[in-house]
């Protein structure tokens, strides 16, 4: 059960502060429903240290495109400043 509130704490914060960038859009990754993914890969990865468990996280989540036939690799989708907003995320997360 803890684990499940950890990573349910981390996609609420990640859904919240972490978001797609098309053009001058921004799509939350709460709102994308890729939020628990993400958390889920990034407690996966906490060994590796915050930055890089988030850019490893990031590349292991493909995205589908369209119908579904294509896929893009999240990090593919997400700015430099946002891969920052979520290494800062998960060293306050993984120092609580």
């Amino acid at each position: 059960m803890d684990s499940q509130i950890r990573i349910s704490d981390l996609e609420n914060i990640i859904s919240e502060q972490v978001f797609i960038k098309i053009e001058k859009w921004n799509l939350y990754l709460g709102d994308a429903g890729l939020a628990r993914r993400l958390a889920i890969e990034c407690i996966s990865n906490k060994n590796q240290g915050s930055l890089e468990a988030a850019k490893m996280s990031l590349k292991a989540i493909n995205v589908k495109v369209g119908d579904g036939l294509n896929s893009i690799p999240l990090i593919d989708l997400i700015t430099t400043s946002q891969i920052l907003e979520l290494e800062e995320i998960l060293e306050s997360f993984f120092d609580n």
